[in-house]
């Protein structure tokens, strides 16, 4: 009986001691995570941007903060001059967020003037935007400089030895001779008379008129049928008259 209570306790024992560890490594994995987490919630210095700007005519520097735990920093800007800070043009607080968070500062800067910008996060950050931030080559407000225009050559230079300047040189290829014009076709105004003008031929017989036209009413045919038939009347009286004589002599 001894035995058995000996090995019953020695097995509850190694229970507890495995369970126990189990949890060892459950507590070690969910630290290792939650400072992981941690870490990658942490602000950082790559999580900040600075830009020189122009806003109605004025120079503007802004600093963009893109860290989503939203941890407020302390931004200074400094301009420098060969490699020292000449003068201190601002400090802000902002608090980043995952969008991103601007803060603007007011400063009339001048043409590749480079500016110092330091973020300060208790805890998380504290050092300088790098590379240093440099302004763009033209001034807010002014128009970048055209080049001069080239100016013209003048004619005297530019015309050949030989030549008088403004005065075109000969052509050296012989003018083709002009075709001749073909006679233009008198016009129907000069063709025909003009209305209204007498003409020197005479005109005919109003009764003449129809005839030389058509012929069609003439009235010879019928004269000379009547004609026709009054000679053979006539001709036959005759030869009835000479009969009778004839006959009224022979009695």
């Amino acid at each position: 009986m001894a035995v058995l209570s000996i090995s019953r306790r020695t097995a509850s024992h190694r229970t507890v001691a495995r369970a126990v560890r189990v949890l060892g490594v459950v507590s070690a994995s969910a630290a290792l995570a939650f400072g992981a987490a941690g870490t990658a919630l942490a602000c950082d210095i790559s999580e900040f941007s600075a830009e020189a700007k122009c806003d109605g005519g004025k120079g503007v520097i802004t600093v963009t903060d893109v860290d989503p735990s939203g941890i407020p920093a302390t931004v200074s800007v400094f301009l420098e001059n060969n490699g020292a800070d000449v003068k201190k043009v601002g400090e802000q607080v902002v608090k980043g967020s995952r969008e991103g968070t601007t803060i603007t500062f007011e400063e009339d800067w001048k043409p590749n003037a480079e500016y110092r910008i330091h973020v300060k996060a208790a805890g998380y950050v504290n050092e300088d935007i790098k590379p240093n931030l440099v302004t763009p080559a033209t001034a807010c407000g002014k128009k970048q400089e055209e080049p001069p225009a080239t100016p013209a050559p003048s004619d005297s230079a530019s015309a050949p030895a030989g030549e008088t300047p403004g005065v075109p040189a000969p052509s050296s290829e012989p003018s083709e001779p002009s075709e001749p014009s073909e006679p233009s076709e008198p016009s129907r105004s000069e063709s025909t008379a003009p209305a209204g003008t007498s003409s020197n031929a005479p005109s005919p017989a109003v009764g003449d008129s129809h005839l030389a036209e058509t012929g069609a009413d003439s009235n010879t045919g019928v004269i000379a049928g009547i004609a026709a038939v009054l000679v053979l009347v006539g001709g036959g009286a005759v030869f009835f008259g000479m009969r009778r004589r004839g006959a009224s002599s022979d009695r």
